[in-house]
């Protein structure tokens, strides 16, 4: 496979998760967090985080707004919901075992 196309295919596979977790809001962060490492938040990060490596200037707000399909605060109004005891239990856990 040539670079050209690989860019292309992991761009698109990039766009494919962003779009999957913004159509799917009963994903909660917490428990993306838990199973799999990572949230929307760390993708706006990661996002930012490449951004910047390439001179292009991005706060993070706006890293947010792009992965959220949405400013973050009416996302967190609209589709947050409270973290049970057990979510937060797993997510102190995890918090541990990397530290």
């Amino acid at each position: 496979m040539d670079e050209k196309t690989q860019l292309e295919i992991e761009a698109a596979t990039y766009r494919r998760l962003r779009d999957f977790l913004r159509e799917n809001t009963d994903v909660q962060n917490i428990d993306l967090m838990n199973l799999a490492g990572f949230c929307r938040n760390c993708l706006s990060k990661w996002y930012r985080s490449e951004a910047e490596s390439r001179g292009t200037e991005i706060d993070y707000d706006q890293a947010r707004e792009l992965i959220y399909g949405m400013p973050y605060d009416e996302w967190k109004s609209r589709f947050q919901g409270q973290a049970s005891a057990d979510q937060q239990a797993k997510f102190a856990e995890r918090e541990k075992q990397q530290s």
